[in-house]
């Protein structure tokens, strides 16, 4: 099955074009450390999912670029064209003259009606394309106006158009520092609206990965594009084909159906986090060698102890004893509770790895059968130059301080009134704001009480 990425506004467009990048070096790759037969299946159904072929030879991404200024989507698509390995379609992206202004209500209210009928067009000359559509991957940041005001817009068009497909939507956290004054107000309005249109929000906070760019990859000057190759290996880690359990001897062929059959056991829950190791600079690669145990390891402490890294981990956090009924208020030191997990392994020896750890009932909240909250994927193939790497997607209580912290600081605006004249202005009404901080009131209850 394929799947059509909407990559929207300039942070969207940046992490979908090195997305497609990741993809494609890793299929072009002759690192793959397994059968030819078996890297043959893996290429065809890597293809299948996000290119398409054209008689050139050359495959195009599935996928629709939409910004209100033109200037990212046309280095995007030249930036694509050059690489000479894929490239964009010349007919499958929308953008303006002016951009949203950092106003998430102008995005939503404005752009979105305007060229919902243009940008909608694309979408389904996109998904008609595919000879089976499997669902849709937007990409978008929170901060901002273009990729959260209208993609949020366009989230819920595409759950009117397709109301059968799945829809998940990869999420950019913004730096607590802040990059836009009203950033708070534009996520709390981003997610939201989010949650009642989506099947899952992937989220990746900017401040995690910039850690992982200076204290994993060691780079000193951490550009933007340092960033989003970071957040596109661990996309790619998780979407590039896999083996699914009793899926038989294919590849899967329905990889966003699998991930909220697994992950997403009940719709008031939809914040999954990604983690991925090892990562590590290109040229230390040949250096290092890694045991599946050992990865096992350091990746389970990571989901214990919502540590985002394998540097750094806090090892003292331990779930709570089975049998002790402990209130949620009082989990030893910040346990943190999951509702369902997925391990994707990729590379050498993965046969027979042993996951038992993550079988763990203590790990999970108790209303859910540990059989049904833990999955693994894998594959012998191994992904982007690494002979062995592990991914953990994750329905947890990762999200639960930085979601707390940007309703509380997005409040207190607004019990001042501060700035919201800058939405009433596109028909954003307070009460619209008073709905937005209900939802996610009910978002950070449930989770709190896992």
């Amino acid at each position: 099955m394929s799947i059509v990425t909407v990559q929207l506004g300039q942070c969207g467009n940046q992490i979908g074009h090195e997305v497609f990048n990741v993809l494609c070096s890793d299929i072009r790759g002759t690192h793959g450390l397994c059968s030819k037969r078996e890297n043959e299946s893996y290429h065809d159904s890597c293809k299948e999912r996000f290119f398409c072929e054209e008689e050139s030879g050359v495959p195009f991404a599935r996928a629709v670029l939409v910004d209100m200024e033109p200037k990212v989507i046309s280095q995007t698509l030249s930036m694509a064209a050059r690489s000479g390995h894929w490239k964009y379609s010349s007919h499958s992206h929308f953008c303006q003259k002016q951009g949203s202004g950092n106003n998430w209500a102008n995005g939503y209210s404005v752009h979105g009606p305007r060229h919902k009928e243009a940008i909608m067009n694309l979408v389904q000359k996109e998904a008609e394309k595919c000879d089976r559509l499997g669902g849709f991957f937007t990409i978008m940041s929170m901060a901002g106006g273009t990729g959260s005001g209208l993609g949020a817009f366009v989230t819920q068009c595409l759950r009117d158009a397709f109301p059968t497909s799945f829809i998940l939507n990869h999420v950019i956290w913004p730096y607590g520092t802040g990059e836009v004054i009203v950033q708070n107000y534009n996520s709390v309005l981003t997610l939201s609206h989010l949650y009642q249109s989506s099947d899952a929000l992937l989220v990746h906070e900017n401040d995690v990965i910039h850690k992982i760019c200076a204290q994993l990859m060691n780079i000193r000057q951490i550009s933007f594009r340092d960033v989003n190759q970071v957040l596109a290996h661990q996309l790619g880690s998780v979407f590039q084909p896999t083996h699914t359990a009793g899926g038989g001897s294919g590849y899967s062929r329905n990889p966003l159906g699998d991930l909220m059959e697994t992950l997403v056991p009940h719709p008031e829950f939809k914040m999954l986090g990604l983690r991925n190791i090892p990562q590590m600079p290109e040229n230390s690669l040949a250096y290092s060698t890694f045991s599946w145990p050992g990865l096992i390891k350091h990746l389970r402490q990571m989901l214990i102890a919502n540590a985002k890294m394998e540097e750094g981990i806090d090892w003292q956090v331990q779930p709570p004893h089975p049998g002790s009924s402990v209130p949620s208020t009082n989990k030893p030191l910040h346990f943190n509770t999951s509702l369902a997990n997925l391990v994707v392994l990729r590379g050498k020896d993965v046969r027979g790895v042993d996951l038992g750890g993550f079988r763990d009932p203590s790990l999970y909240t108790s209303w859910l059968n540990p059989q049904d909250a833990f999955s693994a994927w894998e594959t012998p193939r191994a992904f982007n130059k690494y002979e062995k790497s592990a991914s953990l997607v994750s329905n947890s209580q990762f999200l639960l301080k930085p979601l707390d912290s940007i309703v509380g600081k997005a409040w207190s605006m607004f019990a001042s009134k501060a700035y919201i004249h800058q939405y009433t202005k596109f028909g954003i009404q307070e009460e619209d704001f008073l709905d937005c901080f209900t939802t996610l009131e009910q978002v950070i209850s449930s989770y709190t009480n896992l």
